[in-house]
């Protein structure tokens, strides 16, 4: 496991947002410079402070971390038609200005497999809803030598959770009094 992440260099939010050639690139260099390579992936539609805590935790296992990030179209499918809340394009951006995350890429797909195929993580890491074989390319990484990483979840936080907290502030009250 690596410890501090001391040769990171920083680097303006939006430099952080690459296509996939790009990020091939990248990563590359990275490799060549012997630094170890973690990705994980999800919506991140309302990002909070268990996401925050989740991918400090993903970052502390390398030297770079990587975050496929789902697309509008993407989240559609998997979500459903009123989701994404926050366009990619935003979603992108605010996890780009987090300090833990190195790099933030799109998928189109439902699952993240042709994207990990394409990074070629030493470290694959999913929130503590996954396990450890339910984890999406989670073979691949293994036979190449790699770890795979349950995380455990940052209790009292979850986007859903935030979501029906705000439908509940705009819905008018039951007995007609504010409380």
């Amino acid at each position: 496991m690596s410890k501090g992440r001391k040769d990171k260099a920083v680097v303006p939010h939006t430099e952080k947002i690459l296509g996939r050639a790009e990020l091939a690139v990248a990563l590359e260099a990275e490799r060549a410079a012997g630094r170890r390579i973690v990705f994980t992936n999800g919506c991140f539609d309302i990002i909070h402070p268990g996401h925050v805590a989740y991918l400090e935790q993903a970052a502390s296992l390398g030297d770079r971390l990587v975050l496929g990030l789902n697309s509008d179209d993407s989240v559609r499918r998997l979500k459903g038609p009123r989701r994404p809340i926050n366009p990619q394009a935003d979603r992108a951006l605010m996890l780009a200005g987090l300090a833990s995350i190195d790099y933030v890429t799109f998928f189109e797909e439902d699952t993240p497999l042709e994207l990990i195929l394409a990074v070629k993580p030493d470290v694959l890491v999913k929130g503590g809803d996954w396990t450890v074989e339910n984890i999406v390319g989670h073979e691949f990484v293994l036979e190449r030598g790699g770890e795979v990483y349950s995380l455990p979840f940052k209790e009292g936080y979850s986007t859903t959770r935030l979501i029906d907290k705000i439908k509940s502030l705009s819905a008018p009250p039951k007995n007609g009094l504010d409380s």
